[in-house]
């Protein structure tokens, strides 16, 4: 487990990074705001369009053997980045590396949920997403301190160096394949899992969530260079503390949700909150109030991504657990490309103000959505239940 754990926080500081330094160094290059978020957004829709795939094939083959191709392409993608010299082709290495951190995010939760019992799901979903978040912190704050000395590309190119950790990971992870059929289908296992109620609630939230998070993620390193009027250093410094917030409360958030029966009120609190954050960090300047208000904002959202993450898990059985973590990164990351995709324009026309404002009224739309479908299937269960059936309707309220 704790090599996992160290393989994840090792490849999110590589893709953390990568988020510092690329939209910075395709701006040097000429790249309009629209095209910086344009190239977060093939990233993540290529990671979206891999994760479901890779999450049969993990089920197929294991996870090791996932994971190690993963970690090759994300190398690829990371050198031939910075020997890019335009902005056309960063287009092709973001999709690279799109599709390996697809295939990443399916072979890791599905080896981490296949190592722990239910009933410490919560907890496993705080420690794994904790070190997500740790290399989050560490990638932006080694990249955005090398940058005092050394050039984009060659920050861009260093941080590579990060994959190194996941080797233990990698060797670590399981490879015992978990379907025993001899096809790749994905049919049965879809139909399963869209057939159990919490599944539309919690892609509503999914949702909503990954849409705030993508515009922000995607705007704010050139938000911080063009509003905030912060060298490139000090907006390493800001991702690093985001970063910091979220590891931290993730492992509490993990508790929390463990101890609670119903897990939809975490998503709904932590959407709501998090909108907050965007629609206040739009209109200030420097560097103290959007560090104070992201810190403030930052455990909303990790509670919420903790309770979806362990949704999701419950919904998995042994043979399908690929398929449905793979289907978690699928919305996941079409949600991240969404934002940037939906909110560029109006960021690009209006502003960053307008487009941050705009992503978080949708969210809270979204999730108000997602709690009204929630307690409409809580009160038809109840209806058909026997009043007797009281263990099936708590499985089902624990589900929820």
């Amino acid at each position: 487990m704790i090599s996992l754990y160290l393989a994840a926080a090792a490849v999110f500081a590589t893709i953390a990074a990568r988020g510092l330094t690329v939209p910075l160094y395709a701006h040097d290059l000429g790249a309009s705001r629209f095209t910086v978020g344009a190239l977060f957004s093939v990233a993540t829709i290529a990671a979206a369009l891999l994760s479901l795939p890779s999450g049969v094939l993990v089920d197929r083959f294991g996870a090791r053997t996932l994971l190690a191709i993963s970690l090759v392409l994300t190398a690829v993608s990371q050198v031939a980045t910075a020997l890019t010299p335009t902005v056309a082709p960063l287009f092709i290495w973001q999709i690279v590396g799109g599709l390996a951190a697809g295939i990443q995010q399916s072979a890791i939760f599905s080896a981490v949920t296949e190592s722990v019992p239910r009933a410490r799901l919560g907890r496993a979903m705080g420690w794994l997403t904790f070190s997500m978040q740790a290399g989050f912190f560490v990638g932006p704050s080694i990249a955005g301190v090398a940058l005092r000395w050394i050039d984009l590309r060659t920050d861009i190119a260093v941080t590579t160096l990060f994959l190194l950790l996941t080797i233990p990971g990698a060797i670590a992870a399981s490879n015992t394949t978990q379907r025993s059929g001899a096809g790749l289908t994905l049919r049965e296992p879809l139909r399963a899992l869209a057939a159990q109620r919490a599944f539309i609630p919690v892609t509503v939230g999914l949702i909503a969530m990954t849409l705030t998070w993508g515009t922000i993620g995607a705007f704010l390193p050139v938000f911080g260079r063009e509003v905030l009027q912060l060298p490139n250093s000090q907006v390493g410094y800001l991702l690093a503390l985001q970063a910091i917030v979220n590891g931290v409360s993730r492992v509490p958030a993990g508790r929390l949700v463990d101890r609670l029966h119903q897990r939809w009120p975490v998503v709904f609190a932590g959407a709501v909150g998090w909108s907050a954050v965007m629609v206040v960090l739009g209109h200030l300047s420097g560097f103290v109030g959007p560090a104070i208000v992201l810190a403030l904002g930052t455990p909303f959202m990790a509670a919420a991504f903790v309770a979806m993450g362990v949704v999701f898990a419950d919904l998995s059985t042994a043979s399908t657990r690929g398929v449905t973590m793979g289907m978690y990164g699928s919305i996941l990351f079409l949600g991240l490309s969404a934002g940037p995709l939906i909110f560029g324009p109006v960021v690009q026309g209006y502003g960053y103000a307008a487009g941050f404002t705009a992503s978080g009224l949708v969210t809270v739309l979204l999730v108000v959505v997602m709690a009204v479908l929630q307690r409409d299937q809580v009160r038809r269960r109840s209806a058909r239940e026997p009043l007797g059936d009281s263990e099936t309707r708590s499985a089902a309220t624990r589900q929820a």
